[in-house]
């Protein structure tokens, strides 16, 4: 019995250490992390494009001593680090930022404009964190190379293009990032990602966490015209809008009301002028699932409803409607295991055990991520994905006042305080340490 008090008074004694060594670091470089971040919120950039964030990123990674690789995919990089005998960790971040107009007051708000392929311009803005996921790894990876005393092993920091697409971790994997690259297969997988809670309330739940998903273009063609006389063309925009009605009952009346899965058209793009019918209609679809069956059921019915609707208007087999798939994952799921050390590592960083979410208390949700797709082929796929809270606690607390949150992941009103810079790093530093020394 001695003996066990004496062994949980050091490694509270060594807990404490910890603690108190990550925050000095933390504070100490945390107007440089700050300015880092602003300068990423300032200059967002799309999927696949992320040229500056990832230059920024991979300079960076290189100052502290990392062997890093860059144009994984494009615009990905990897640090690798190596410290002795242990456990290989990759901790991820994604860089891209969201087709979508600022609407904050911020000094170092977006107004980046960028010009898509087909020639059209958007806004872009970090409206999902992604510029604080990027810096929370600058800021773990530079401690991790200073206090290389607090753990052994191999560690691996990539920063990956096109989350927002669904397309970066598969692209990065399809290019080598094992095999051509030679980067190392991590025993664990780690990753963050912000949450429109207040700062100092996380999440580590274990289990399923979010939905599958697949993004997928149907094209709809037909026979254009004009306006003044439709008994001469078949209308391909009217052949869309039936098809966007009938999908919805596939969810209501093909899935399992038990079950869990949503349907959305998220674009409609069809012709340019009042009085022409156009030649055809394509249709942005976004889906979201947590099993094979349900996937399998809302793909086949809308191939099907395409296809009747195309039959109904006549048209020939060379103008059936057509499915492109884009980018998709498998359901996120946490590991148990790995997630419970996470999670019992975060506590003493929060006023309450009870602001360390777990799965008994939040509920996995339709979001999607492809951070496991890192790891999906490979031996070893334990992951553990948490959330960190970036509202500002007061503007939370009157926005649940009115029953609503502060602001919504992809809207131009989303804004990380700047607190959780600092606490963010905190936390993943502490995590990335956790599951080094788990054993």
């Amino acid at each position: 019995m001695k003996f066990f008090i004496f062994f949980l008074s050091v490694a509270s004694i060594y807990a404490q250490n910890s603690s108190s060594i990550i925050n000095s670091a933390v504070e100490k470089d945390k107007d440089k992390f700050v300015a880092i971040f602003k300068d990423l919120h300032q200059n967002p950039e799309l999927g696949f494009n992320e040229t500056r964030t990832a230059g920024i990123v991979a300079k960076e990674l290189k100052a502290y001593g990392y062997e890093v690789t860059e144009g994984i995919a494009k615009t990905g990089v990897a640090g690798v680090l190596k410290n002795g005998e242990g456990p290989i960790v990759m901790y991820r971040a994604d860089m891209d930022a969201n087709a979508v107009e600022e609407l904050t007051d911020l000094p170092y708000k977006s107004t980046t404009i960028a010009k898509l392929d087909d020639g059209s311009e958007t806004p872009v803005a970090h409206a999902c964190g992604h510029d604080s996921h990027t810096t929370w790894l600058l800021s773990t990876a530079k401690f991790l190379a200073e206090h290389k005393d607090s753990w052994k092993g191999t560690v691996v920091f990539i920063a990956q293009p096109a989350e927002e697409l669904i397309l970066g971790a598969q692209a990065m994997v399809k290019d080598g990032l094992y095999t051509k690259y030679d980067i190392p297969k991590p025993d664990y997988l780690f990753g963050i990602h912000a949450l429109p809670f207040p700062v100092g309330v996380l999440a580590a739940a274990s289990g399923v966490r979010m939905a599958g998903t697949d993004q997928l273009d149907v094209t709809f063609y037909g026979v254009g015209g004009h306006g003044s006389n439709p008994q001469l063309t078949k209308d391909p925009i009217l052949m869309a809008a039936s098809a966007i009605m009938q999908y919805q009952a596939i969810v209501s009346r093909a899935i399992d009301p038990k079950n869990s899965a949503v349907l959305t058209v998220g674009a409609i793009e069809a012709g340019k002028d009042n009085n022409v019918i156009p030649e055809k209609a394509l249709l942005k679809i976004n889906l979201r699932w947590f099993n094979e069956k349900d996937r399998n059921l809302m793909i086949e019915g809308i191939k099907r409803i395409n296809e009747s609707i195309a039959h109904a208007y006549g048209l020939p087999e060379d103008k059936m409607p057509t499915m492109t798939f884009k980018g998709w994952s498998y359901p996120l799921e946490n590991e148990p295991e790995i997630t419970a050390v996470v999670r019992e590592a975060l506590y003493p960083l929060v006023e309450n055990e009870k602001m360390v979410l777990d799965e008994s208390v939040l509920p996995s949700v339709m979001g999607s991520e492809d951070l496991h797709h890192l790891v999906i082929e490979n031996e070893k796929k334990d992951c553990v994905f948490i959330n960190v809270g970036i509202a500002e606690p007061k503007r939370f607390a009157e926005a649940m006042k009115k029953g609503q949150l502060p602001f919504a992941n992809h809207n131009g009103n989303f804004e990380i305080d700047l607190s959780a810079i600092p606490y963010g790093s905190k936390v993943a530093i502490t995590a990335m340490l956790a599951i080094f020394n788990k054993n």
